[in-house]
């Protein structure tokens, strides 16, 4: 079973990530399908928007741990910073359908989409630093110029988690509905955005996203950190902590 479904519906991409009983964690395949999706949505002009979603009760948990640990500390970052990039430079518009835990990449990458309808199960928590990471998709550029600083050190730095409702308010998310109701609320509004002349759509998000500042130097610079704190002691302790189901003691380092 694949664990990333892609479906067209008319000129919307649906692209889903579908490993429900893992609560949708990534891994590495998964992220390289993602990366295929984007690719073929920008090189296909019948398809005018994507969607992405998360089957069963979660959007994404974020970076599957044992998979990570499965594979060398250089090679663990590799899969994802090639999905952050082809995420930031996706021409495509994208609608995210956000349903239950938004975990670490669940949440950073939701700065790249244009559009965020959230189900009110949904829950938005990056927790890096407690792992002994730094975030990534340049969540350290953009989330302070979205949300303001202190907020973000709130769920950057503590990776306080938020819900749904304060999502909303704080800009996050565009739309707050059931969660009966997210997936037509979603399509509903990729049909919308499919329906208009598709060139001004694309320009007009370029235009918008060439006004930020360097997210792809910050991409970058996160990366060649996360990749050093993978290597680090305490993203090992966290680490073994999680499949050893304790809480991490970081009292050992300084």
């Amino acid at each position: 079973m694949s664990h990333v479904l892609t479906a067209q519906a008319g000129s919307v991409l649906e692209v889903t990530f579908n490993r429900p009983e893992k609560k949708n964690a990534l891994t590495a395949t998964m992220y390289a399908a993602m990366v295929d999706a984007f690719h073929r949505a920008d090189a296909d002009p019948g398809i005018r928007v994507v969607l992405i979603g998360g089957a069963g009760d979660s959007f994404t948990s974020g970076n599957d741990i044992t998979d990570f640990q499965a594979r060398s500390a250089a090679e663990a970052a590799s899969p994802a910073a090639s999905f952050l990039d082809a995420l930031s430079s996706l021409a495509t518009p994208l609608v995210a359908a956000v349903n239950g835990a938004a975990i670490g990449v669940g949440t950073t990458m939701l700065a790249h989409a244009d559009l965020v309808i959230a189900a009110r199960s949904a829950r938005f928590v990056m927790p890096f630093t407690s792992l002994g990471l730094v975030p990534e998709a340049a969540s350290s550029l953009l989330f302070p110029a979205l949300i303001g600083h202190q907020r973000a050190s709130a769920l950057l730095l503590l990776g306080e988690p938020i819900d749904a409702e304060t999502a909303h308010r704080w800009g996050l998310v565009n739309q707050v509905v059931a969660d009966a109701e997210l997936m037509a609320t979603a399509r509903g509004i990729a049909a919308r955005l499919a329906a208009l002349p598709a060139a001004a759509v694309r320009q007009t998000k370029d235009l918008m996203k060439n006004g930020r500042p360097d997210v792809a130097g910050r991409i970058e610079q996160e990366m060649r950190l996360f990749r050093d704190r993978l290597r680090s002691p305490e993203a090992a302790e966290a680490f073994q902590a999680f499949v050893e189901k304790r809480k991490p003691d970081f009292s050992g380092f300084s």
